[in-house]
C-alpha cells in the first residue's frame, strides 16, 4: 500500500525542532502563547456556565492529577487538561487564529502543548517548539483537505484539522519515532469530528466544545501510539484517506508541505466575535469615531461581505456569529467582548432597533481573496440623511494590519483584570517574554492555577 504522502508528513514532524524556528518565529510564538493564555483565563470566570460544567466532570471523573486545569486550583489527567483547556480556548472567541485555513489553531494546540510540557516537565523551549509545530500543522491540514469544502459539508475545519495540531504538539513533547507518527495522524483521522451544529446552541457551550474535542482527540492518539497502539499507516494517501472524506475532490495536498511559517499569519482579535465579522466592525468603529456619531444617529448599516461568507454570518443564530447582533452591540457599546456573546444586549432598545436596521449583502466582487482575506464594505446612512461608507482589505490585529506589542499586553491585562491580580498578570507576562530561557514550565502552571 503507497502511504508515501502520510510518511513524509510523518518525517517532516518529526524532525521539527526549536533551532528551526527563525527570531521572528519564536518572537511570535511567545505572543500566541500570551493572548491565548489571557483569553482562556477570561472564559474561567465562573459567571460562564460551560467552564463551571466542565471543571465539575473533571472532578467527578477523577483521573492522574499530573496537568493543570488553568483558572482552577487542581490538576487533572493529561487527556481532561487538554479537552477543557482547549473549550476554554475558544470559549471567548477573542484567541488568535488564521484567516485563510479559517482555524482557531491556538485554542487546541496551546493547551496541548501546556498539558504535555507540563506532563513530560519539559522546557519553555520545548513548549514554544510544540505549539509552533502544532499550529504549523493544523493549518498545513486545513489547507490540504480545503476549509471551504468542509464547511459545505456543515464540518468546522478547526475541529477537524486541529486535531492533527494537537497530535503534533504532544508526539513533539513524547519524543514519538516516526513509525509512531505515521500511527498517531491515522488515530487522528479516525477520530476526526466536528459538526457546525453549535450554530443552534444558544448556550454557546458546544461551540467551543470542538477545539476542545480537537485537542482531546490529538492527546489521545499521542499518548496511545507512544504505548505502542497501531493506526491507519495511510490517513492521507491510502483508501480510505481524509481528503476522500472531507474535501470533494477539492483536496490540495501539497499543503501539506507548504514552506511558509503559517505562525506569523495569525491575526490577534480585538472582538469576542465571528473573525468573518471584524473588518466589518473596524469600518463602523472608524466610521463613528471619525464623524462624531453615536448609535441614535444611525439609521441603518449595511455590510458587503464575500458572498461564499456571508450567510455565515447573516441571521445566525448563534449571537457570536450574527452580524446583526454584533454590529449592533458595537455601534452602542464601542466593542464586542464575552459578556456581549453569552448575554442578551436586546434588551437595549438602541441595540435591538440597530439589529432590525443591519443587513449582510453577499457581494461577489469581493470573492477574490476569499478565504484568504475578509475583505468588506460597509455603508451607514444617519437619521439626518447623511451616508457614509468605508472598505476595510484586512482587519486590526492581522498580520498586515498587526497589533504593537503595546496593544497586545494591553489586551491581555484587560482580559485577565477580573481573573488575576495585576502582579499575577505581571508575572506570567514575565514568564512569556522569557519563554526560552525557562528551564521548565511549573512556575507558569503555577501562576496559571488560582
Amino acid at each position: 500500500m503507497n502511504h508515501h504522502i502520510t510518511s513524509k508528513f510523518a518525517a517532516n514532524i518529526q524532525d521539527f525542532d526549536f533551532d528551526k524556528m527563525p527570531k521572528d518565529v519564536i518572537i511570535q510564538a511567545r505572543r500566541i502563547l500570551l493572548d491565548t493564555l489571557g483569553v482562556i483565563l477570561k472564559a474561567t470566570s465562573p459567571e460562564y456556565s460551560a467552564g463551571r460544567i466542565l471543571t465539575e466532570l473533571a472532578k467527578i471523573e477523577g483521573g492522574n492529577p499530573e496537568c493543570t486545569l488553568i483558572g482552577r486550583d487542581f490538576k487533572t489527567s493529561c487527556i481532561q487538561a487538554c479537552l477543557i483547556n482547549g473549550t476554554m480556548g475558544y470559549y471567548c472567541d477573542n484567541e488568535p487564529h488564521h484567516l485563510g485555513a479559517i482555524l482557531h489553531p491556538a485554542a487546541v494546540c496551546v493547551p496541548t502543548s501546556l498539558a504535555f510540557a507540563e506532563r513530560g516537565k519539559k522546557s519553555g523551549k520545548d513548549l514554544l517548539a510544540a505549539l509552533t509545530l502544532g499550529i504549523e500543522v493544523s493549518c498545513k491540514v486545513s489547507y490540504a483537505i480545503n476549509p471551504q469544502a468542509l464547511y459545505a459539508k456543515g464540518l468546522h475545519p478547526t475541529s477537524i484539522s486541529c486535531g492533527f495540531g494537537a497530535f503534533a504538539s504532544g508526539s513533539y513533547l513524547l519524543g514519538l519515532n516516526h513509525q509512531q507518527i505515521i500511527n498517531g495522524l491515522g488515530l487522528v483521522g479516525n477520530q476526526a469530528s466536528g459538526l457546525l451544529a453549535w450554530a443552534s446552541d444558544q448556550t454557546e457551550n458546544s461551540r467551543p466544545f470542538n477545539p476542545g474535542i480537537a485537542a482531546r482527540n490529538g492527546a489521545t492518539a499521542a499518548l496511545l501510539s507512544d504505548l505502542g497502539f497501531g493506526g491507519p499507516i495511510s490517513i492521507f494517501d491510502g483508501k480510505y484517506n481524509v481528503f476522500k472524506a472531507f474535501s470533494n475532490g477539492k483536496e490540495r495536498p501539497e499543503e501539506l508541505f507548504n514552506q511558509k511559517w503559517r505562525i506569523k499569519e495569525l491575526a490577534i482579535k480585538l472582538y469576542s466575535s465571528c473573525s468573518f465579522t471584524h473588518p466589518g466592525l473596524d469600518a463602523l468603529l472608524e466610521i463613528i469615531n471619525e464623524n462624531n456619531l453615536t448609535s441614535s444617529d444611525i439609521e441603518e448599516i449595511d455590510l458587503y461581505y464575500p458572498q461564499s461568507g456571508a450567510q455565515m454570518i447573516d441571521n445566525n443564530e448563534l449571537k457570536s456569529h450574527c452580524a446583526q447582533y454584533i454590529f449592533a452591540v458595537a455601534a452602542v457599546s464601542g466593542k464586542v467582548d464575552i459578556d456581549d456573546i453569552l448575554k442578551d444586549r436586546l434588551e437595549d432598545p438602541d441595540i435591538e432597533r440597530l439589529s432590525k436596521k443591519m443587513r449582510v449583502i453577499g457581494d461577489v466582487s469581493l470573492e477574490k481573496n476569499y478565504p484568504d482575506q475578509y475583505e468588506s464594505i460597509v455603508k451607514l446612512k444617519s437619521k439626518d440623511g447623511r451616508t457614509f461608507s468605508k472598505y476595510i482589505d484586512w482587519p486590526k490585529g492581522s498580520q498586515q494590519r498587526p497589533l504593537s506589542y503595546d496593544e497586545l499586553k494591553e489586551k491581555f491585562f484587560r482580559v485577565t483584570s477580573n481573573i488575576i491580580s495585576k502582579d499575577r498578570a505581571e508575572d506570567i507576562l514575565a514568564w512569556v517574554e522569557t519563554a526560552d530561557k525557562q528551564g521548565d514550565v511549573e512556575e507558569l502552571c503555577r501562576l496559571l492555577r488560582l
